[in-house]
């Protein structure tokens, strides 16, 4: 089925013309949020693996891998099914697959991507066990990477002794193999004072390099050390602890990562790329306008909205129900049917109640991308 946007693509001017609630990548800057990330990780001599849970695009997928990226990282396997796919190497699943659904579709995935084209993590014994029996089936060993909880245990190991005794459980399992370490800090990504959050980063930097001293020692030293985020993306590559980055909001940004990149002396290194239009659909109200953007539009986990375009800045967002926004303008109050932009809150889940991306060049639609992995467990 056609989007309805689809006959705007190539037309000067579409932009003022979409069909909305529309979400909108600013193609320049999303082509230089990726190279910025690129430059960083081969100036500072790390990898980047960036997450694709942030935009679940094969079409962004392929152009940070063209940029240098060595694969991706995805939380579900159903990600991870749509990136082996579309043909994306070395793609990490950084959540564990424990039931037996979800073990026996990581091995139709490992059959499918081939050695070293997909790795998962592990954090409990029986889990390992599990996978090692499953993996005897497929024709290399499964490429496997014990998980610490890095003092957040969302998921991971939650000492040092447990995180090297899976280790050693990897390292004798007949059908696994043992590439590594992950450690990622959600915590620490958007702590807003970089002071606080350069002290917390190189505190989990040391435990970690304890934990890669004292798994070397017992005989299962990790060849990949990955974790970091776009909160901490330019702290953690120091000492070369972190092999890999895992970075992944930093393709578009959002409200919350801008206040926390920003130092108070300069702003983030990335720009706005991902932003929301929507259309004023009343103006009947007293002090305000209503959008048709409401909480089926944008994440509710984070900050409101934030006025890129179409009123002042410093205009104010609420939510204003399923489908609707409530904007208080400042200054020339806006018309009926004016377009009104807007920064999202938080990226990664608001793409997710998205079926496609706009891509915009200025005032063009180029193209419109599927938001391939939307959805997908």
């Amino acid at each position: 089925m056609s989007h309805p946007n689809e006959f705007l693509i190539g037309v000067p001017g579409g932009r003022a013309l979409l069909d909305t609630p529309a979400l909108l990548i600013e193609r320049p800057a999303l082509l230089r949020n990726i190279a910025r990330m690129a430059e960083l990780a081969t100036t500072r001599k790390i990898g980047l693996r960036p997450h694709s849970k942030t935009h679940k695009s094969v079409e962004i997928a392929r152009l940070q891998i063209a940029a240098g990226a060595q694969g991706v990282c995805c939380v579900t396997l159903g990600e991870a099914e749509i990136m082996v796919g579309a043909g994306i190497p070395g793609v990490l699943i950084t959540s564990p697959a424990v039931t037996p659904s979800k073990i026996a579709r990581l091995m139709v995935l490992a059959a499918q991507a081939g050695p070293g084209g997909v790795m998962v993590v592990v954090d409990h014994p029986r889990n390992i066990a599990e996978l090692d029996l499953a993996a005897a089936a497929l024709d290399h060993p499964l490429d496997v990477l014990v998980d610490y909880g890095a003092g957040y245990n969302r998921t991971g190991a939650a000492s040092h002794a447990e995180l090297l005794g899976l280790a050693l459980l990897v390292g004798d399992a007949p059908n696994l193999r043992l590439r590594g370490l992950q450690s990622y800090a959600g915590n620490l990504q958007h702590i807003p004072e970089r002071a606080r959050r350069v002290a917390a980063a190189a505190e989990l930097r040391q435990t970690i390099a304890h934990l890669v001293e004292a798994a070397h020692g017992q005989g299962t030293p990790f060849e990949i050390v990955t974790g970091a985020g776009t909160g901490t993306h330019d702290l953690d590559p120091d000492g070369h602890i972190f092999t890999e980055l895992q970075a992944g909001s930093y393709v578009f940004m959002d409200v919350d990562y801008r206040n926390a990149l920003a130092d108070g002396l300069n702003g983030s290194p990335f720009e706005m790329a991902l932003l929301v239009q929507t259309a004023v659909v009343s103006v009947n109200g007293p002090g305000w306008v209503t959008t048709d953007g409401g909480i089926k539009c944008f994440a509710t986990d984070g900050p409101l909205p934030e006025v890129a375009s179409g009123a002042d800045p410093a205009s104010r967002y609420q939510l204003f129900g399923d489908e609707h926004g409530k904007l208080f303008p400042i200054g020339p109050r806006p018309t009926l049917g004016a377009r009104i932009e807007l920064v999202t809150p938080h990226c990664d889940p608001t793409v997710n109640l998205h079926d496609v991306f706009h891509v915009m060049e200025g005032d063009m639609l180029v193209a419109i991308w599927p938001v391939d992995g939307r959805g997908k467990k």
